[in-house]
């Protein structure tokens, strides 16, 4: 092999190496571009995920509210009368607030359930229902004549032979009239309190008659279309405007034990600091005349307390009797 032929074997293996070596860099570079490129993105998925996590840790985001309300006398009125009611809370929670008039309580407490309705004006039974269908929470509870509690009345026609409960148990067959079976003063508490006093089946006893408000209870008696009702104490003074007599022609002859007031309670999964909120909100009224008349021509409230669950357990006593034949 002559020494010419040798030189180019020598550069030949030179350049084939330096190939060799450009090409495992490249290689290498690119593996290590590759793989800040995949730390990159891992570490932009990393943020999301915890942005959306911290997110879901603030709950909902909440743009308005709603509250549901059930009348007590005439629907009409009480979505006119709530309106300074929205005013007030819309400007002091800096969201906009809408009162909706629900037909009955069993069409508000599903639209708890369901979280269509934010906050919920609840009869005691009705929270306690609602509390174990919807896990709502009770916040505050109304003060009607200075007081936490009330009782149920028990009313008949200035002209009735009837005088007192009693009488009530001891004849079969008068028409009862009542706001709705859901309601804790104007049929749960009464029917309870007779079941005690001797009526076994109240169906078979009475002819009832479910009359949709304690303004209807009131005025079935007052026609003479019932011979008694069973109302808050005293219903009589939602009529008097229309029945300016309603004092004199109806009567009370007897009265239920003492019922924790009426609720203002809130949907299961409505942030922590928007309860709190709301809390602070109607707390206020309580210092503001103006929108404690407002209160007052809604449900005859005073005023509010804060409330707890514990402060309902009587009625779900009554609650654990009627379970069964309310829930057919």
């Amino acid at each position: 092999m002559n020494i010419v032929f040798k030189r180019f074997l020598l550069m030949l293996s030179i350049i084939v190496v330096a190939a060799v070596v450009v090409a495992c860099g490249n290689d290498s570079s690119e593996e290590a571009t590759t793989e800040e490129g995949d730390a990159s993105e891992n570490t932009e998925e990393n943020a999301e995920s915890n942005e959306a996590d911290a997110s879901s840790s603030e709950g909902e985001e909440v743009e308005s509210l709603s509250m549901g309300f059930i009348p007590s006398s005439d629907a009409g009125n009480i979505a006119t009368t709530a309106e300074p009611l929205e005013e007030f809370l819309s400007e002091a929670l800096g969201i906009e607030v809408n009162a909706e008039v629900m037909v009955d309580y069993s069409g508000l407490i599903e639209a708890m359930r369901t979280q269509q309705v934010d906050i919920g004006f609840l009869a005691p039974f009705s929270f306690v229902q609602a509390e174990d269908r919807a896990n709502v929470e009770v916040i505050l509870k109304s003060i009607r004549n200075g007081s936490e509690s009330y009782t149920a009345q028990y009313i008949v026609n200035a002209d009735s032979d009837i005088e007192s409960i009693d009488d009530l148990i001891a004849e079969e067959g008068l028409v009862w009239a009542y706001p709705d079976t859901l309601s804790t003063s104007g049929y749960l508490f009464p029917a309870a309190q007779m079941k005690e006093m001797g009526i076994e089946n109240l169906e078979s006893h009475f002819q009832q008659l479910s009359v949709g408000g304690h303004d209807n209870a009131v005025t079935q008696v007052y026609d003479g279309q019932a011979d008694f009702a069973t109302t808050f104490d005293d219903a009589r003074a939602t009529v008097e405007e229309e029945l300016p007599d309603v004092m004199d022609q109806v009567k009370v002859i007897g009265n239920t034990d003492e019922i924790p007031n009426d609720t203002i309670s809130v949907r299961s999964e409505l942030p922590e600091d928007m309860k709190q909120q709301i809390t602070d909100a109607f707390m206020s009224l309580n210092d503001n005349e103006e929108m404690l008349e407002v209160m007052y021509e809604i449900y005859e409230w005073d005023g509010l307390a804060e409330a707890s669950s514990e402060d309902y357990d009587i009625v779900r006593d009554v609650y654990a009797e009627f379970e069964e034949e309310l829930s057919e």
